[in-house]
């Protein structure tokens, strides 16, 4: 009881402070210091995108891997330096992948905006306009985000969920950053694009129960039984449309086809699953709560005012 009254006061302080940024943070932030913003990160984004559709992916892992640290505020984008030790070294974030389309569309910006755009609200932005251009919804972006000035390998393993949590564990874990069950439900939809690696999946294919076999046979020939072989082998989240942004990997679910651990025990007889089902019936359903949940997901804790810096380059601070 006293454990379960500490998260609970935990995630109503998240919540006040989401509350707070959310309100210091604005539609029009650049309005009038760079106008012609999101028509550049529009045209880069969909230039990378169709040389290669997985960035989608790429930027939603950045995306919800920067806000789950310290806030969003493009910590992870940080590379490491002699005083710190950054979050790209931490376990969940081996094989990150977008940080070059960022650092271009960094530099595209400065050509027109000089010192005036945060790496935090390019990376906001790209997310959104990836998921777009792979068929998921949009969101209004919120924008005044400051990049900050370090970054902790520490926080990023303590605050990132692992491939193996069951769903308590990944309650309590998105509680902590004001989320509930529902947009941990809807969150994990961005499954629906992307590639993990045969280590992320390796114990779930050979050891779960809840597992159709003819799923698990065809994964087992991509990742061995006996690590390090074939760590880096990669199979698709979503078996059916990798590339598309759509409600197939809740469908998976049901088929008992999630790539994780953490995916399937999101439908495993437990209190997420009305909520699985309820975007298998409705894509609209979902599109509307990964667009809200999103929106809330970029008002964690960012940096606003003097706090911070707007980097030059969003892989090392000024």
């Amino acid at each position: 009881m006293a454990a379960t009254r500490s998260v609970s006061l935990a995630s109503l302080v998240v919540l006040l402070l989401v509350v707070t940024s959310h309100a210091q943070l604005t539609a029009n932030f650049y309005s009038s210091s760079c106008p012609n913003l999101e028509t550049i990160v529009q045209s880069v984004v969909q230039t990378a995108f169709g040389n290669d559709p997985r960035l989608t992916a790429f930027l939603l892992r950045l995306f919800f891997h920067d806000c789950f640290v310290q806030g969003c505020d493009a910590s992870v984008l940080l590379v490491d330096t002699a005083t710190f030790q950054g979050e790209q070294t931490a376990p969940q974030n081996r094989n990150l992948g977008g940080q070059d389309i960022i650092e271009l569309i960094k530099s595209t910006v400065e050509e027109s905006c000089n010192g005036i755009v945060s790496c935090a609200d390019i990376l906001a932005l790209a997310t959104r306009d990836g998921v777009v251009l792979s068929g998921g919804p949009s969101w209004t972006v919120m924008l005044g985000r400051r990049d900050a000035t370090t970054a902790n390998k520490i926080t990023a393993t303590e605050d990132l969920p692992f491939s193996r949590f069951n769903l308590s564990l990944l309650i309590t874990n998105f509680a902590k950053k004001g989320l509930n069950l529902r947009e941990l439900v809807a969150l994990s939809g961005a499954h629906t694009v992307g590639f993990a690696p045969c280590r992320a999946f390796r114990n779930r294919i050979y050891n779960d129960t809840n597992i159709d076999t003819n799923f698990a046979n065809s994964n087992k020939a991509i990742c061995p039984p006996f690590p390090p072989e074939g760590d880096g082998n990669l199979s698709p989240l979503d078996v059916n449309t990798w590339t598309v942004f759509d409600n197939e990997y809740y469908k998976n679910l049901v088929s008992l086809r999630g790539l994780l651990h953490s995916d399937q025990e999101l439908f495993n007889n437990g209190d997420a699953d009305p909520i699985v089902q309820s975007y298998v019936a409705s894509s609209s359903d979902f599109f509307t709560d990964f667009a809200a949940a999103m929106a809330k997901l970029g008002s964690i804790s960012p940096l606003t005012g003097s706090s911070g810096e707007i980097r030059r380059v969003c892989s090392r601070v000024n």
